[in-house]
């Protein structure tokens, strides 16, 4: 083998590496990018399904779910996006139990017989909800928006 052909063989592979190597080093920013377009997704999937009925409540529960699980899953390295990250995977999670909790109770009326004790089980049924996504939804939007100015914050700031 000539020493030509040995370098024409070693510089590819030796750029190979390199490329493979800064890509994986991903920066801040690409970091956060990362990070906002998942919590982007769950924040939609919320603001489309606002007031529906159980089925969709109980599948947005599990969407929910899955958003947190990718949340939890994006392999973040920087130390302050670990911490954002920790934070949404936190509010997701309550937000998918508050919602899961109120689909079922929702799930209840349906089932409830026209007398006085079915009404009473509506109701029941009702406070629950109220109780569960009112809390659900001023707790879990204070700590987001909290956790979001301070994400974007910290994302805008130079390297």
């Amino acid at each position: 083998m000539s020493v030509l052909h040995k370098y024409s063989v070693l510089a590819p592979v030796s750029l190979s590496i390199a490329l493979l190597i800064t890509s994986c080093s991903e920066d801040k920013v690409s970091q956060c990018q990362r990070l906002i377009r998942v919590v982007n997704a769950g924040t939609s999937l919320i603001d489309q399904n606002k007031g529906t009925q159980v089925i969709t409540s109980i599948q947005l529960s599990k969407d929910l779910e899955f958003v947190t699980k990718s949340i939890g899953e994006l392999n973040l390295t920087d130390p302050k996006l670990k911490e954002f990250q920790s934070g949404f995977v936190k509010i997701f999670q309550n937000l998918s139990q508050a919602i899961a909790k109120a689909g079922k109770a929702l799930g209840a009326t349906k089932t409830a017989q026209a007398s006085a004790s079915g009404r009473e089980k509506i109701q029941k049924a009702r406070a629950e909800i109220d109780s569960t996504l009112t809390t659900a939804a001023t707790t879990v939007g204070k700590q987001s928006d909290t956790l979001v100015n301070q994400m974007n914050k910290y994302c805008n700031e130079p390297e």
